[in-house]
């Protein structure tokens, strides 16, 4: 670390004028940010006291190529330097916006033909819930606007995005969902299956539970199922066997639209080029960001099916504009940014590595953990997964929320240079490390990962241990 930083009066001038996202205000307020991070290289980064850690968890889910990468600088330097920028509002475009289009459009399913580009993954879901309405509109459905999402899913922060998001704090206090979201049953086998149930009797279960609130609202008032292939935030889910399979069935009888929801999963985190490969996925929708730029530049792409393609060109002769768009939708330096990321994804190949390496460390995860005491469940695909925090394993008690045992083991295993995230509702340590993850780094995840663990169940109290049963 080249420049020194005086960390204290940082956190004084950052307490004085921030507001943080997804933070508790007051602690902020009162202690400044936990960390300041000044530097990056790889999968590691530096913060203002010299400390180097391993970010397990990749930024927020999207640092896909790793962190000093000069050759996305270039990029940003020389589409700055060239224009900066001009908007795409009233058919203008640009050469990068357009290179990017092919080749995005190139790897989607084959009915997957158009993007619309914007800044985050929140807008990327707006979009297209405005998209499903701004449809069944245009073809006499007006009444279909009602979105179904997933207890415990996350799918933004915006009004309409926050609504689809199944988390309840960021619902309290805002006064949110909106009326035109409901929710469905968490697809989470390990907690939510009856004692004996089968993954295909539980995911025929759901896919029944889902139909029932489909026909309890009126099928005819149901415009979109929106849903991750894997959930993120919401603990790193993984789809039971046979679930997606018996949720288009329901989706395909009651003429409902399938949103699919990559913004995590997407530009290879999965092993894959996108997580509905993994799964038989044929959406109508795709909303994806994070990775599209491995978060060196803030954009996303939404994607739509040529059957709906259709219906807006057509509708365009009535109504005119589509009267939707961002400010820097199709940002220039964005997309020479993207453009960048995704040749090195490729030219490294990146999305192998995440599927062999992402294979290494779950081994290495299962073999560490597979029987014990306080891990329930090793779960996730490539290079994204969560370890699933028990009171006691075999009986599959859960600890108290309350205890907050997921941030504490977090903070452990930060102390000894590693970063993974906690998640507060599953009670689960996630992780999403760069693509470029190497073996002993995996390694070196693991170590850290067991002794912090292993140091806050061994400091537990008598309360703190007895759990709540699940």
């Amino acid at each position: 670390m080249s420049t020194p930083y005086d960390t204290e009066h940082l956190k004084r001038s950052d307490a004085a004028n921030i507001l943080h996202p997804a933070s508790v205000v007051a602690d902020v307020s009162n202690n400044g940010p936990a960390r300041i991070f000044v530097e990056g290289k790889g999968a590691f980064i530096t913060d203002t006291d010299g400390n180097r850690m391993l970010d397990g968890v990749g930024g927020l889910w999207c640092m896909n190529i790793g962190y000093g990468r000069t050759e996305i600088g270039d990029a940003m330097k020389a589409a700055s330097d060239q224009m900066g920028y001009f908007h795409t509002f009233a058919g203008a475009s640009n050469p990068a916006q357009i290179e990017l289009a092919e080749k995005l459009v190139a790897k989607m399913p084959d009915h997957i033909t158009k993007v619309f580009f914007g800044s985050s993954g929140s807008d990327a879901n707006d979009t297209l819930m405005k998209i499903v309405w701004y449809y069944n509109g245009l073809r006499g459905k007006p009444e279909k606007r009602k979105i179904i999402a997933r207890k415990q899913a996350y799918h933004g922060t915006t009004i309409a995005t926050a609504s689809l998001t199944g988390l309840a704090s960021f619902h309290r206090n805002f006064g949110l969902p909106i009326p035109e979201v409901k929710h469905t049953s968490l697809p989470h086998y390990y907690r939510e299956a009856k004692p004996g149930e089968s993954e295909e009797q539980f995911s025929t279960r759901l896919a029944n539970g889902l139909e029932d609130l489909i026909i309890a609202e009126g099928p005819e008032t149901v415009g979109a199922f929106i849903a991750e292939p894997i959930m993120g935030a919401g603990g790193v889910i993984t789809p039971p066997k046979g679930y997606f399979k018996a949720v288009q069935a329901v989706l395909k009888k009651h003429d409902i639209l399938f949103i699919c929801d990559e913004v995590v999963c997407g530009y290879g985190r999965t092993g894959h080029w996108f997580g509905h490969q993994l799964y038989d996925i044929r959406p109508d929708m795709i909303a994806t960001a994070k990775g599209l730029t491995s978060g060196y530049f803030p954009m996303s792409a939404a994607f739509i099916s040529d059957d709906i393609w259709k219906v807006l060109r057509d509708g365009s002769a009535t109504l005119g504009a589509f009267a939707h768009g961002f400010t820097y939708s199709g940002h220039p330096v964005g997309a020479a940014v993207a453009l960048v990321n995704l040749a090195i994804i490729e030219g490294e190949n990146l999305v192998a590595n995440s599927a062999e390496t992402g294979a290494y460390l779950h081994a290495r995860l299962n073999d560490t953990f597979g029987h014990h005491a306080h891990i329930g469940e090793v779960r996730g695909v490539g290079l994204l997964g969560a370890l699933q925090l028990m009171a006691d394993r075999d009986t599959r008690t859960g600890f108290d929320l309350k205890h907050k045992i997921a941030a504490r083991c977090a903070a452990a295993i930060g102390n000894h240079g590693v970063i993974v995230r906690p998640l507060p509702t599953a009670d689960s340590l996630a992780f999403s490390p760069p693509l470029t993850l190497s073996r002993d780094e995996a390694d070196q995840m693991v170590d850290a990962i067991k002794k912090g663990i292993d140091q806050v169940m061994g400091e537990l109290s008598a309360e703190e241990r007895k759990g709540i049963a699940a």
